[in-house]
């Protein structure tokens, strides 16, 4: 590709953000200091969802900076080869002078190869990479940048950023504004139902079928060569219905008719690498029996899969633990602590929704409950809580609920209850 139609492009591609950046409609994103990661020759990875923000959050993050663009996800870039990505640098010296400090690769994966380009850049440059697609981690970048690359994951708008794209912003004292609490629980119905996808806050619903489409077709079917497309469409729509329960591979095989259990294992993983739902292992001390017992399937946006798989009234509270769960990776994400995130069930089969591990140690049980007004309820979920405390040795107990908010003592064990909206407010 000539230079002169490189350029062109870059400038097109650099309009039409500076344009997006400029129109005040944008939100800031509530993300740790990632740009610290590139104080030593590193690559930041900035993973997520297709349409989740990543490639505004890059500019963002270069404000008041000398920096070059180029987004591979366009037509008009289709094509290049990692031979031409030399030509492509050129064009961007040429754009913004020699002095180049910063260079963003939107969507890089797009270009076969690219991952030696980068390796070479990094020497000099201070690179930020965004991707659709996790195993771009897995493959040559981890085999030529080991050591060399920090990743952040980027998750659709949280509820306090969802809130602040309406118009309300949180303060402390919003906690304890009989006015403004009202206004906020409205508001949790409206982020159960639309998601936090950012076009969504500015289309409506409707886009929410072609992110899911594009995530599907673009992202997984395509970019894996997947060849029976009904039965992988099948798949992901059950999963995206079943957010919140175990699934087995074995099971799932049975019901899509598929012979080897290994393509459904393989099916999940592309479902997974393109952020479009994820796992969460049933918690065991034996490495054995979290690899072998059933996993819980979890979408990335309640929005989503609401708009893929209508929900039943009644499955408000996997609605509603589904959204914990995000919200659970999101902190960990913006954490330079890692923790794991496990689910609790023993043979009895008393559940406890979340078990968040940090080196290795249970730090902490949360129970999520759409109704805590029944008796036989209550009795139940602080059982199965109680139970598993004691099973695991920790007591930081939590139940969040929808709208019940007490400090309690259950069969001589201190437990919080806290109403959703002010947990997912809670930092």
């Amino acid at each position: 590709m000539q230079i002169e139609t490189i350029k062109r492009v870059l400038v097109s591609q650099r309009e039409e953000l500076d344009k997006l950046l400029g129109s005040g409609d944008i939100i800031e994103r509530r993300t740790p200091d990632i740009l610290r990661y590139l104080a030593h020759p590193n690559i930041l990875v900035i993973m997520g969802p297709r349409r989740c923000g990543k490639s505004i959050l890059s500019n963002l993050l270069l404000r008041g900076k000398q920096y070059g663009y180029a987004n591979f996800d366009d037509e008009r870039l289709m094509g290049i080869g990692a031979r031409e990505l030399d030509t492509v640098l050129e064009a961007m010296y040429g754009l913004h002078g020699p002095k180049l400090e910063y260079i963003v690769l939107d969507e890089i994966q797009n270009v076969l190869g690219w991952e030696l380009f980068a390796s070479r850049l990094r020497r000099t440059k201070k690179i930020i990479i965004t991707g659709s697609n996790a195993r771009l981690l897995s493959g040559e970048l981890a085999t030529h940048l080991t050591g060399r690359y920090m990743d952040f994951d980027l998750f659709p708008f949280s509820f306090r950023e969802f809130l602040a794209c309406r118009g309300l912003r949180i303060s402390k004292e919003s906690l304890y504004s009989t006015k403004e609490i009202s206004q906020i629980k409205k508001q949790l119905e409206t982020y159960v139902d639309m998601g936090g996808f950012p076009e969504v806050q500015k289309f409506g619903k409707p886009i929410l079928g072609r992110i899911y489409d594009d995530i599907i077709m673009k992202d997984a079917i395509l970019r894996y060569g997947i060849r029976y497309r009904t039965t992988f469409r099948e798949l992901a729509r059950y999963l995206m219905a079943n957010a919140g329960h175990e699934i087995t591979f074995s099971r799932l095989g049975k019901l899509l008719s598929i012979r080897d259990i290994h393509t459904v294992k393989n099916y999940i993983d592309f479902l997974r690498s393109v952020h479009l739902v994820f796992l969460v292992e049933r918690y065991s001390r034996k490495l054995k029996q979290r690899m072998i017992a059933p996993k819980k399937i979890y979408s990335i946006d309640t929005g989503l899969s609401g708009a893929v798989a209508p929900s039943e009234p009644e499955a408000r509270g996997r609605i509603m633990e589904n959204i914990v769960g995000v919200e659970l990776l999101r902190r960990n994400a913006f954490s330079d602590r890692p923790r794991e995130l496990f689910y609790w069930k023993d043979h009895q089969k008393r559940e406890v929704d979340f078990i968040i591990l940090e080196k290795g140690k249970v730090e902490r049980l949360v129970q999520v409950c759409h109704h805590f007004d029944s008796q036989d309820t209550r009795k139940r979920e602080l059982d199965n809580l109680v139970r598993a405390s004691r099973d695991l040795g920790c007591s930081e107990l939590v139940v969040i609920s929808w709208e019940d908010e007490e400090d309690m003592i259950h069969d001589g064990m201190r437990i919080h209850l806290v109403p959703l909206w002010k947990w997912l407010l809670s930092d």
